[in-house]
């Protein structure tokens, strides 16, 4: 799906001149690096702080523990999602409420949110899915009305940004009280293991994360407050500094594969290329397909017939789950988050592909689909 190995060599002479110095420096836990790399990624995102910890799924929880959520309260998520954010929900004894997704942009809209709303809902998490963000502006709006918090799942969509009704424009993750983000190799920014980021604008809440990252202590074996071991690798932190400067080409490369890919399949039947919503860019982090009911899986199938990979995200849905399942939310409840669940399909897309990579694929599908027309 991607290509991690030309992209490294592109990079090669930068990434192993940063690699040595900490190895050179023995500078492994909380170094130089790490401090550069906070700085350079608030930088980027005009942000006022960063916070750097071992995973996305850590940054979550931080976020979580740090706002004051309490066994009970009752937080908002896309039924049709990855489980990092829900795992770290229910890890801390909160209880994960469902809400359905736009059937064009799989992300959370107001509208579902509002309905998902109880007396003890605290906070909301929009992820901002395969690229784009959730629409931000009423999902804000219903927040401050509702007194509750915004956590952004910022995973799959560093890099993206937000237009408001007024023409301003902020980056994804700098949105709601705090963005989350991850740094695992298959991300737009990844590094070479797991890590993991959180962003916000609120210098209190900043502080309060960096202590929960450092076992709950701002002075070695004076505990504040309960916390967790977290932290970002000085190694890993060398390798991100380095492609962070690389970002926005990055993304742009996707964004002109993508629109390569809508170019080429506008005329495929059976299959709908993704949504691009208005208010935000779009940064691919997957080029996610939706097929004809029925034909998803075979398509799949037959793409890796012709060692083609893709990819099927989220074939069960949240509330589906058998660790998650709840009787009040069964079979039916989401009919979008289900449909997509059948139908949605991510093709290869990544900074090292050229166009007679995607002409292959597409040429593959077309046969497929074309052939199956009428069957």
């Amino acid at each position: 799906m991607v290509d991690l190995k030309n992209q490294y060599l592109r990079l090669k002479t930068d990434i192993d001149e940063a690699i040595q110095h900490c190895l050179e420096s023995a500078d492994f836990i909380n170094g130089h690096s790490v401090r550069e790399f906070q700085r350079d990624l608030a930088a980027f995102l005009w942000a006022n702080r960063v916070i750097t910890c071992a995973s996305g799924t850590d940054a979550l929880q931080i976020a979580l523990m740090g706002l004051g959520l309490k066994p009970g309260d009752d937080v908002i998520v896309p039924a049709f999602t990855d489980v990092a954010a829900v795992e770290a929900i229910a890890l801390l004894g909160l209880t994960p409420v469902w809400a359905d997704v736009d059937p064009k942009t799989f992300t959370l809209t107001a509208e579902n949110v509002e309905k998902a709303l109880t007396p003890r809902t605290k906070a909301i998490v929009p992820v901002h899915l395969f690229g784009q963000c959730a629409p931000m502006e009423p999902l804000l709006r219903l927040a401050s009305a509702h007194n509750l918090f915004v956590i952004e799942d910022v995973a799959q969509a560093l890099g993206s940004e937000y237009e408001f009704a007024d023409g301003s424009v902020e980056s994804a993750g700098t949105l709601g009280n705090v963005g989350c983000v991850s740094f695992s190799p298959f991300t737009n920014l990844g590094c070479y293991g797991d890590g993991g980021a959180l962003i916000t604008n609120d210098i209190e809440l900043a502080d309060r994360f960096k202590v929960i990252a450092n076992h709950g202590q701002r002075k070695k074996y004076i505990h504040e407050m309960v916390g967790v071991n977290s932290r970002l690798d000085t190694l890993q932190a060398a390798v991100l500094t380095v492609k962070l400067k690389h970002l926005s080409e990055f993304n742009r490369q996707r964004q002109i594969a993508a629109a390569r890919y809508d170019y080429l399949l506008k005329d495929v039947p059976g299959v709908w290329t993704p949504v691009s919503a208005d208010s935000s860019s779009h940064v691919y982090h997957h080029y996610t397909l939706t097929v004809r009911t029925g034909m998803r899986d075979a398509l799949g199938a037959h793409l890796r017939l012709h060692g083609i990979p893709s990819m099927v995200c989220y074939p069960v849905p949240m509330h589906l789950q058998p660790a998650y399942y709840d009787d009040r939310f069964p079979a039916g409840s989401f009919p979008v988050a289900e449909r997509l669940s059948q139908q949605v399909l991510s093709l290869p897309i990544h900074t090292e592909m050229d166009a007679q990579q995607q002409d292959t694929i597409v040429s593959v599908i077309a046969d497929f689909m074309t052939t199956k027309k009428h069957v």
